[in-house]
C-alpha cells in the first residue's frame, strides 16, 4: 500500500517588503563544478530595523539608533517623517537628500545611512520535513526555498515535495500563497518545475 502523501507548508513570518513576489532564475548546475556562491542581494530596509543617518558638515542634524517603524517611516530633524522601507542603502540616502533639498533646509546634502541593527528576518516551516520550526534567513543574500529545506534537514519520507506550499506576507498585510516544486531540482531532474528551488525567500 501507498504511503499518504502530505503537503509541506511553509509561512514566511515576516514582512518581506524587501523581496519581489516572483521567483528568482534557477542557479546554473554543471556537473563537477564547485558549489555556486550566494548571490548578494542589496540590504533593502525594512521595519524594526534600526539606523544611523548622518549629514556631512551637519552634526547637529546626526541621529543614531533610530528604528524604523511599523508604517515604514523614520524621524528625522526638520524633515520629521520620511518613508524608507523597501528602500536600498543608496535609495534611502538619496530620499533623505532630496527631502532636505525640497524643505529649503540644506542646498546639497551629503547624506551617509548605515545599519546598526538588522530586524530579525525569519521563516516557520511546518509539515513533513525533518526539523520543524522557525529559522532564521541571512539579510543580504539569496536564500532560497531549496536552501530552507536543506537547513530544515530535508523532507520526511511522506513528504510531497512537487507541491510545497509557500504563503508570504504582502507589504499591505495581505498573503499570497505559491504552490512549488522543490523535489525535482533536488534530485536533479530536469523537469519544468525545477526552477521552483530557487524561488527566494
Amino acid at each position: 500500500p501507498m504511503k499518504p502523501i502530505s503537503l509541506l507548508f511553509l509561512c514566511l513570518a515576516v514582512c518581506t517588503t524587501l523581496n519581489s513576489a516572483s521567483a528568482a532564475p534557477a542557479l546554473s548546475q554543471n556537473p563537477g563544478s564547485a558549489k555556486p556562491e550566494k548571490k548578494y542581494v542589496p540590504y533593502r530596509i525594512t521595519r524594526g530595523d534600526r539606523l544611523s543617518v548622518s549629514l556631512l558638515g551637519e552634526p547637529d542634524l546626526r541621529a543614531g539608533g533610530i528604528r524604523v517603524e511599523a508604517i515604514g517611516t523614520v524621524n528625522l530633524s526638520l524633515i520629521q517623517n520620511i518613508r524608507l522601507v523597501g528602500l536600498t542603502i543608496a535609495e534611502a540616502q538619496d530620499a533623505i537628500a532630496k527631502a532636505y533639498r525640497e524643505g529649503r533646509f540644506l542646498r546639497n546634502p551629503q547624506v551617509t545611512v548605515s545599519i546598526e541593527d538588522y530586524s530579525p528576518r525569519t521563516v516557520h516551516i511546518t509539515g513533513k520535513v525533518n526539523v520543524q520550526g522557525r529559522q532564521e534567513i541571512p539579510a543580504d543574500t539569496e536564500f532560497t526555498i531549496k536552501d530552507l529545506i536543506g537547513k530544515a534537514g530535508g523532507f520526511s519520507d511522506t513528504a510531497k515535495g512537487t507541491a510545497v506550499r509557500v504563503t508570504r506576507i504582502m507589504p499591505d498585510g495581505s498573503s499570497r500563497t505559491f504552490v512549488l516544486d522543490v523535489e525535482s531540482a533536488l534530485k536533479g531532474k530536469d523537469t519544468s518545475t525545477a526552477k521552483d528551488a530557487a524561488f527566494v525567500l
